[in-house]
């Protein structure tokens, strides 16, 4: 084996390799909030007594889990054009990563929400809490909180998913790489920087997450016989 190993020739474009790890950073953490938001609303729909709108999520869901997403950021950027349509590629990337990603979250999220027992939610409002305060912190809140480990590792999906999205021209970190190789042609050392990186993005994402449940979560203690988010476990 005579091939010799240049990492130098991959460092030398490290203002690109930072702007595309920044960018992809940027896309994670906006589509994780929106993921977040949309999954909860799907959540709630999922459970509604409404059997359209019960339908409706459910046939979005099986569409979206079951068909590729390249292709689904295909359709974005490609096909929406055609009905009149146009998104620009970091529009439609990040509307895709959403659109995917949602679908997995609704799903996590409902788990939560049926691990939620009706007797929780008589009891609060028994003792005088108002619907509102029953949904945030009987509901949404504990629902979340038993969930919380897998969202985690749907979030850490959602990263490292951003890399399809430069098949559409997104300029993010795996964009950047093949911009890279193209120009020194050394594409072992490349993508094996890149591979740290997005390993290094994994571990940020898992090390923010723990502290940030240990934030949000701080209230509910440890009790004989009560189950507590396992957050060491993330």
């Amino acid at each position: 084996m005579d091939y010799v190993f240049q990492f130098r020739e991959v460092f030398r474009y490290w203002p690109l390799l930072a702007e595309g790890t920044v960018v992809t950073i940027a896309m994670s953490i906006g589509a994780m909030v929106l993921c977040v938001i949309f999954g909860t609303l799907g959540a709630l729909a999922r459970r509604s007594r409404t059997m359209i709108l019960r339908w409706l999520v459910i046939i979005y869901i099986d569409i979206i889990r079951n068909t590729p997403f390249l292709v689904q950021l295909f359709i974005l950027f490609f096909g929406l054009p055609s009905l009149g349509i146009r998104l620009d590629a970091m529009s439609a990337g990040v509307l895709g990563i959403v659109i995917y990603n949602t679908a997995f979250t609704t799903e996590i999220i409902r788990a939560g929400l049926q691990a939620i027992h009706k007797s929780q939610v008589e009891s609060g409002l028994s003792i005088g809490m108002s619907r509102v305060q029953v949904f945030l912190y009987v509901v949404i809140v504990p629902a979340l909180q038993k969930v919380y480990p897998a969202l985690v590792s749907q979030f850490v999906l959602l990263m490292l998913g951003t890399s399809i999205v430069s098949a559409i021209g997104v300029e993010e970190l795996t964009s950047y790489a093949h911009q890279i190789q193209t120009t020194n042609f050394r594409s072992i050392e490349v993508y094996l920087v890149v591979i740290c990186i997005y390993m290094a993005l994994t571990l940020m994402i898992r090390f923010s997450m723990r502290a940030l449940g240990r934030v949000l979560f701080r209230y509910r203690h440890r009790r004989p016989g009560r189950i507590t988010l396992p957050v060491e476990q993330l």
